[in-house]
């Protein structure tokens, strides 16, 4: 499939049952009936960025909170606990509550722990993805959260993330650094989702094309309520979410898909086996969630509540198998 065909597909030239079949059948294909599970582990919820949809938004009044590199194991051994073994770990932006060398002093006691860390924190130079490389780092995630710029600007009035150039350079300037897999997407709900699939194809096809050796994913957060009264002024549907979830697959037959606990139980259920070759389990999205159980802001609602129990039973009843571990660092 080309680009052509792909604005095609997303535009409903297509039926959606149709695209069902043919995206289960290149899933299939290439990764086979087998969903690879993660956890994530927020660190800090501080944040100077002023993102009009989030709940770590500097003027939302929540709890702040860091935690200490002695919390951070006791979260990652309890997660541990519950058989994860690819871990991301999360932060807000604040470089100087929250800098580089913490997260690294973080990434290198949990590299002793985890078969796999990512991080999905504030853009980076080539050099601090380097030293968190360095520190054991091996996957990036960081989306655009939207390509339409009228609408970028609009919804990060003040703080850093407005540069969007930056943020969209990010994934580039972490392959170079050496990252093996990098991962990237859009918020949907901020902007049309067709123009929003169509810019992050093109995206992520100069990605591969310019950085072969990097494996690539891309996620599909949709905007839950978080602890802001930001109205979604484009909502997706869950047909149109399907419809996107199988155009990239057939566009990407190769690359993996994400999929959080934003989305609801039923409809994670329902929508892996059309695209999606790696998804969340039990995630607590503020700092301190899992074994401290504090009570410190969160970035979002949680939809799935599932325990990762649930979920890897869930999956073995549709006939796949759930991955915990499918790579070792030492074997590259």
């Amino acid at each position: 499939m080309n680009l052509r065909d792909f604005k095609k597909i997303i535009y409903g030239e297509r039926e959606l049952s149709e695209l069902m079949v043919s995206a289960r059948k290149e899933t299939l294909k290439h990764f086979g009936r087998t969903i690879q599970l993660y956890a994530p582990l927020y660190i800090s919820n501080e944040c100077v960025n002023s993102c009009v949809y989030c709940g770590f938004n500097r003027c939302s009044g929540i709890k702040r909170s860091t935690l200490t590199i002695e919390q951070i194991i006791g979260e990652a051994k309890h997660l541990l606990s519950e058989g994860f073994q690819h871990l991301l770990l999360l932060t807000g932006e604040d470089q100087v509550k929250v800098p580089v060398g913490y997260i690294r002093e973080a990434a290198v006691e949990l590299k002793k722990m985890f078969t796999s860390l990512s991080i999905e924190i504030y853009p980076l130079t080539e050099e601090g993805y380097k030293t968190l490389v360095d520190a054991g780092v091996d996957g990036l995630t960081i989306y655009q959260e939207t390509y339409h710029r009228p609408t970028y600007q609009a919804v990060h009035p003040d703080g850093p993330k407005r540069d969007y150039g930056w943020r969209f350079a990010s994934p580039a300037r972490g392959a170079r650094a050496g990252i093996r897999k990098v991962g990237l997407g859009f918020l949907l709900g901020l902007y049309d989702w067709r123009f929003e699939a169509v810019q992050l194809a093109e995206h992520l096809q100069s990605l591969l094309k310019n950085y072969w050796q990097t494996q690539f994913q891309v996620s599909f957060p949709r905007i839950n309520p978080a602890e802001t009264a930001y109205q979604v002024k484009h909502p997706v549907g869950d047909d149109d979410f399907l419809r996107l979830v199988c155009a990239l697959r057939l566009l990407f037959p190769e690359i993996g898909f994400a999929l959080s606990t934003r989305e609801r139980a039923a409809f994670r259920d329902r929508i892996f086996q059309f695209g999606i070759t790696q998804m969340s389990a039990g995630s607590k999205t503020s700092p301190g969630g899992y074994a401290l159980a504090q009570k410190s802001g969160k970035q979002f609602e949680i939809a799935d509540a599932r325990t990762p129990r649930e979920v890897s039973r869930a999956l073995r009843r549709s006939g796949y198998e759930p991955v915990w571990k499918d790579w070792e660092r030492e074997l590259g």
